[in-house]
Protein backbone atom coordinates (compact mmCIF):
# COMPACT_ATOMS: atom_id res chain seq x y z
CA UNK A 1 0.00 0.00 0.00
CA UNK A 2 2.66 2.41 0.62
CA UNK A 3 4.55 1.74 -2.69
CA UNK A 4 1.23 2.93 -4.02
CA UNK A 5 1.03 5.99 -2.38
CA UNK A 6 4.87 6.94 -3.09
CA UNK A 7 3.78 5.94 -6.91
CA UNK A 8 1.06 8.30 -6.90
CA UNK A 9 2.70 10.84 -5.38
CA UNK A 10 5.71 10.48 -7.55
CA UNK A 11 3.53 10.75 -10.33
CA UNK A 12 1.64 14.06 -9.17
CA UNK A 13 4.90 15.54 -8.15
CA UNK A 14 6.18 14.67 -11.92
CA UNK A 15 2.60 15.81 -13.65
CA UNK A 16 2.49 19.16 -11.49
CA UNK A 17 6.48 19.79 -12.58
CA UNK A 18 5.32 19.34 -16.04
CA UNK A 19 2.30 21.58 -16.07
CA UNK A 20 4.78 24.13 -14.16
CA UNK A 21 7.06 23.85 -17.07
CA UNK A 22 4.81 24.73 -19.39
CA UNK A 23 3.24 27.11 -18.00
CA UNK A 24 6.32 29.10 -17.46
CA UNK A 25 7.41 28.08 -21.31
CA UNK A 26 4.07 29.65 -22.48
CA UNK A 27 4.20 32.51 -20.32
CA UNK A 28 7.63 33.43 -22.27
CA UNK A 29 6.60 33.05 -25.77
CA UNK A 30 4.18 35.48 -24.86
CA UNK A 31 6.86 37.64 -23.63
CA UNK A 32 8.95 36.86 -27.03
CA UNK A 33 9.32 40.14 -29.55
CA UNK A 34 6.73 40.33 -32.27
CA UNK A 35 7.50 38.16 -35.26
CA UNK A 36 7.67 40.37 -38.54
CA UNK A 37 5.51 39.75 -41.11
CA UNK A 38 5.80 41.10 -44.75
CA UNK A 39 3.54 41.53 -47.31
CA UNK A 40 3.32 43.31 -50.78
CA UNK A 41 0.49 43.80 -52.64
CA UNK A 42 -1.31 46.52 -55.37
CA UNK A 43 -4.26 48.36 -54.41
CA UNK A 44 -6.89 49.23 -57.10
CA UNK A 45 -7.22 53.59 -57.84
CA UNK A 46 -3.41 54.04 -56.51
CA UNK A 47 -2.91 57.20 -57.58
CA UNK A 48 -0.74 57.93 -60.76
CA UNK A 49 2.86 58.33 -60.22
CA UNK A 50 2.72 57.62 -56.06
CA UNK A 51 5.80 55.71 -54.58
CA UNK A 52 5.12 53.04 -52.71
CA UNK A 53 3.79 52.71 -49.37
CA UNK A 54 4.80 50.48 -45.95
CA UNK A 55 2.59 50.25 -43.29
CA UNK A 56 2.84 48.49 -39.98
CA UNK A 57 -0.20 47.33 -38.47
CA UNK A 58 0.05 46.43 -34.44
CA UNK A 59 -2.63 45.00 -32.36
CA UNK A 60 -3.79 43.86 -28.81
CA UNK A 61 -1.10 45.82 -27.27
CA UNK A 62 -3.29 44.62 -24.10
CA UNK A 63 -0.72 46.94 -21.70
CA UNK A 64 -1.18 46.39 -17.97
CA UNK A 65 -0.81 42.07 -17.30
CA UNK A 66 2.43 40.55 -16.59
CA UNK A 67 3.09 39.86 -20.60
CA UNK A 68 2.97 44.15 -21.22
CA UNK A 69 4.51 46.90 -19.37
CA UNK A 70 6.10 50.17 -20.68
CA UNK A 71 9.35 48.98 -20.98
CA UNK A 72 8.40 45.82 -23.12
CA UNK A 73 5.89 48.09 -25.38
CA UNK A 74 9.06 50.90 -25.90
CA UNK A 75 11.27 47.65 -27.27
CA UNK A 76 8.82 46.84 -29.57
CA UNK A 77 8.18 50.13 -30.49
CA UNK A 78 11.88 50.03 -31.49
CA UNK A 79 11.49 46.89 -33.20
CA UNK A 80 8.77 48.59 -35.48
CA UNK A 81 10.53 51.85 -36.08
CA UNK A 82 13.95 49.88 -37.04
CA UNK A 83 11.45 48.56 -40.38
CA UNK A 84 11.17 51.68 -41.24
CA UNK A 85 7.45 52.52 -42.17
CA UNK A 86 6.01 55.40 -43.86
CA UNK A 87 2.79 55.03 -41.82
CA UNK A 88 1.96 53.19 -38.50
CA UNK A 89 -2.11 51.92 -38.15
CA UNK A 90 -3.23 51.00 -34.73
CA UNK A 91 -6.24 48.19 -34.89
CA UNK A 92 -7.56 48.40 -30.92
CA UNK A 93 -7.20 46.89 -27.54
CA UNK A 94 -4.15 49.06 -26.16
CA UNK A 95 -5.22 47.53 -22.28
CA UNK A 96 -5.41 44.72 -20.55
CA UNK A 97 -8.70 44.42 -19.06
CA UNK A 98 -12.46 45.67 -19.12
CA UNK A 99 -12.14 46.91 -15.57
CA UNK A 100 -12.05 50.44 -15.50
CA UNK A 101 -9.07 51.21 -12.81
CA UNK A 102 -6.87 48.78 -15.06
CA UNK A 103 -8.02 50.50 -18.18
CA UNK A 104 -7.29 53.93 -16.83
CA UNK A 105 -3.51 52.83 -15.96
CA UNK A 106 -2.58 51.42 -18.80
CA UNK A 107 -4.28 54.58 -20.96
CA UNK A 108 -1.12 56.58 -18.64
CA UNK A 109 1.14 54.04 -19.64
CA UNK A 110 0.90 54.08 -23.58
CA UNK A 111 1.58 57.34 -24.03
CA UNK A 112 5.42 57.34 -23.40
CA UNK A 113 6.23 54.54 -25.66
CA UNK A 114 3.40 55.16 -28.65
CA UNK A 115 5.09 58.88 -29.06
CA UNK A 116 7.95 57.11 -29.94
CA UNK A 117 6.81 55.94 -33.00
CA UNK A 118 8.38 57.12 -36.35
CA UNK A 119 6.64 56.84 -39.52
CA UNK A 120 6.42 60.33 -42.36
CA UNK A 121 2.72 59.52 -42.82
CA UNK A 122 2.53 59.32 -39.03
CA UNK A 123 0.04 56.95 -36.89
CA UNK A 124 -3.44 56.18 -37.06
CA UNK A 125 -5.23 54.20 -34.75
CA UNK A 126 -9.16 53.01 -33.91
CA UNK A 127 -10.23 51.10 -30.56
CA UNK A 128 -11.18 47.81 -29.76
CA UNK A 129 -13.44 45.81 -27.36
CA UNK A 130 -11.17 46.44 -24.23
CA UNK A 131 -10.95 50.00 -24.78
CA UNK A 132 -14.74 50.64 -24.34
CA UNK A 133 -15.17 51.16 -20.48
CA UNK A 134 -13.28 54.35 -21.03
CA UNK A 135 -12.88 55.37 -24.40
CA UNK A 136 -12.26 58.98 -24.28
CA UNK A 137 -9.78 58.32 -21.69
CA UNK A 138 -8.10 56.01 -24.47
CA UNK A 139 -8.45 58.23 -27.03
CA UNK A 140 -7.39 61.53 -25.62
CA UNK A 141 -4.04 59.18 -24.48
CA UNK A 142 -3.58 58.15 -27.99
CA UNK A 143 -3.93 61.66 -28.97
CA UNK A 144 -1.38 63.06 -26.26
CA UNK A 145 1.27 60.40 -28.24
CA UNK A 146 0.57 62.13 -31.27
CA UNK A 147 -2.07 59.49 -33.29
CA UNK A 148 -4.78 60.43 -34.96
CA UNK A 149 -7.93 58.37 -33.58
CA UNK A 150 -10.43 57.69 -36.19
CA UNK A 151 -14.33 56.48 -34.80
CA UNK A 152 -16.11 55.40 -37.97
CA UNK A 153 -14.26 58.35 -39.77
CA UNK A 154 -11.72 58.73 -42.76
CA UNK A 155 -8.74 60.56 -43.13
CA UNK A 156 -6.18 60.63 -46.26
CA UNK A 157 -2.50 60.34 -45.70
CA UNK A 158 -0.11 59.93 -48.46
CA UNK A 159 -2.22 58.21 -51.49
CA UNK A 160 -4.36 56.25 -49.07
CA UNK A 161 -8.01 56.88 -47.39
CA UNK A 162 -8.00 55.09 -44.67
CA UNK A 163 -11.55 54.33 -43.10
CA UNK A 164 -11.52 53.83 -39.49
CA UNK A 165 -14.18 51.75 -38.59
CA UNK A 166 -15.35 51.14 -34.92
CA UNK A 167 -15.41 47.54 -33.20
CA UNK A 168 -17.56 45.15 -34.68
CA UNK A 169 -17.46 42.32 -31.99
CA UNK A 170 -18.68 44.97 -29.39
CA UNK A 171 -21.32 46.65 -32.19
CA UNK A 172 -19.53 50.46 -31.98
CA UNK A 173 -19.19 49.67 -35.88
CA UNK A 174 -20.66 52.04 -38.38
CA UNK A 175 -19.03 50.55 -41.81
CA UNK A 176 -21.98 52.31 -43.91
CA UNK A 177 -20.84 55.67 -42.37
CA UNK A 178 -17.56 54.67 -42.46
CA UNK A 179 -17.39 54.35 -46.54
CA UNK A 180 -19.78 57.57 -46.64
CA UNK A 181 -16.69 59.06 -44.89
CA UNK A 182 -14.14 57.86 -47.18
CA UNK A 183 -16.38 58.41 -50.87
CA UNK A 184 -15.36 62.00 -50.98
CA UNK A 185 -11.92 61.17 -50.69
CA UNK A 186 -9.04 60.66 -53.29
CA UNK A 187 -6.65 57.54 -53.39
CA UNK A 188 -6.65 53.78 -52.76
CA UNK A 189 -9.17 52.72 -50.21
CA UNK A 190 -8.48 50.66 -47.09
CA UNK A 191 -10.32 50.03 -43.54
CA UNK A 192 -8.97 49.72 -40.07
CA UNK A 193 -10.73 48.03 -37.67
CA UNK A 194 -10.34 45.71 -34.90
CA UNK A 195 -12.30 43.15 -35.21
CA UNK A 196 -12.37 41.29 -39.24
CA UNK A 197 -15.92 40.84 -38.79
CA UNK A 198 -16.87 43.23 -40.68
CA UNK A 199 -14.95 43.00 -43.77
CA UNK A 200 -17.78 39.65 -44.43
CA UNK A 201 -19.31 43.40 -45.91
CA UNK A 202 -16.81 45.24 -47.29
CA UNK A 203 -17.70 46.54 -50.92
CA UNK A 204 -14.77 45.41 -53.46
CA UNK A 205 -13.60 49.52 -53.77
CA UNK A 206 -12.48 48.46 -50.75
CA UNK A 207 -8.75 46.55 -51.72
CA UNK A 208 -7.47 46.28 -47.68
CA UNK A 209 -9.20 45.59 -44.29
CA UNK A 210 -6.73 45.63 -41.22
CA UNK A 211 -7.49 44.12 -38.09
CA UNK A 212 -6.45 42.10 -35.16
CA UNK A 213 -8.55 40.70 -32.09
CA UNK A 214 -8.05 37.47 -32.75
CA UNK A 215 -4.44 36.98 -30.85
CA UNK A 216 -4.97 34.43 -33.74
CA UNK A 217 -6.39 32.13 -31.19
CA UNK A 218 -3.56 32.90 -28.44
CA UNK A 219 -3.10 28.85 -27.45
CA UNK A 220 -3.33 27.14 -30.38
CA UNK A 221 -2.62 23.54 -29.57
CA UNK A 222 -1.80 20.34 -31.51
CA UNK A 223 -5.11 18.71 -32.32
CA UNK A 224 -7.12 20.25 -30.14
CA UNK A 225 -7.03 23.88 -31.97
CA UNK A 226 -7.48 27.16 -29.92
CA UNK A 227 -9.34 26.73 -26.91
CA UNK A 228 -12.46 29.27 -28.11
CA UNK A 229 -13.70 30.97 -30.73
CA UNK A 230 -14.58 34.68 -30.68
CA UNK A 231 -13.96 35.18 -34.83
CA UNK A 232 -15.82 34.74 -37.81
CA UNK A 233 -15.08 31.24 -39.68
CA UNK A 234 -11.72 31.53 -41.85
CA UNK A 235 -10.48 34.47 -39.70
CA UNK A 236 -8.55 33.75 -37.44
CA UNK A 237 -5.93 34.68 -38.31
CA UNK A 238 -3.00 36.10 -41.53
CA UNK A 239 -4.20 36.62 -44.73
CA UNK A 240 -7.46 35.91 -46.24
CA UNK A 241 -8.65 37.28 -49.74
CA UNK A 242 -12.08 37.30 -50.20
CA UNK A 243 -13.12 38.83 -54.00
CA UNK A 244 -11.06 41.68 -54.55
CA UNK A 245 -10.34 42.68 -51.02
CA UNK A 246 -7.53 41.46 -48.88
CA UNK A 247 -7.76 41.09 -45.03
CA UNK A 248 -4.92 40.77 -42.81
CA UNK A 249 -5.44 39.68 -39.24
CA UNK A 250 -2.50 40.18 -36.76
CA UNK A 251 -1.72 38.07 -33.88
CA UNK A 252 -1.32 41.09 -31.69
CA UNK A 253 1.51 41.71 -29.22
CA UNK A 254 -0.37 41.64 -26.03
CA UNK A 255 -2.67 38.46 -24.51
CA UNK A 256 -5.97 38.65 -22.53
CA UNK A 257 -7.57 36.35 -20.48
CA UNK A 258 -4.22 34.64 -19.47
CA UNK A 259 -0.81 35.38 -19.63
CA UNK A 260 0.11 32.72 -22.15
CA UNK A 261 0.57 31.63 -25.87
CA UNK A 262 1.89 28.95 -28.01
CA UNK A 263 1.39 28.56 -31.65
CA UNK A 264 0.77 32.02 -32.25
CA UNK A 265 3.61 34.42 -31.43
CA UNK A 266 3.11 37.68 -30.90
CA UNK A 267 3.73 39.71 -34.29
CA UNK A 268 3.13 42.88 -36.23
CA UNK A 269 2.83 43.03 -39.82
CA UNK A 270 4.93 45.31 -42.90
CA UNK A 271 2.02 45.57 -45.78
CA UNK A 272 4.25 47.37 -48.81
CA UNK A 273 0.97 48.43 -50.84
CA UNK A 274 1.01 49.95 -54.38
CA UNK A 275 -0.50 50.63 -57.43
CA UNK A 276 1.79 47.62 -59.19
CA UNK A 277 0.05 44.42 -60.10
Amino acid sequence: MRRIVRIVATVGVLLLAIAVATAVWWHQNALADPVERRLRLALPDWPARARPIRIALLSDIHIGNSTMDAARLTRIVAIVNAARPDLVLLAGDYVAEHDVAVARAGAAALVAPIARLRAPLGVVAVLGNHDQSVPALIAAALRRAGVTVLDNAAVVRGPLVIGGAGDAFSHHDDLPGTLRAMAGKSGAKIVLTHSPDLTMHVPPTVGLVLAGHTHCGQGVLPIVGPPRVFWKPGLRCGVVRRGGTITIVSAGLGTSSVPLRVGAPPDFWLVTVSGER
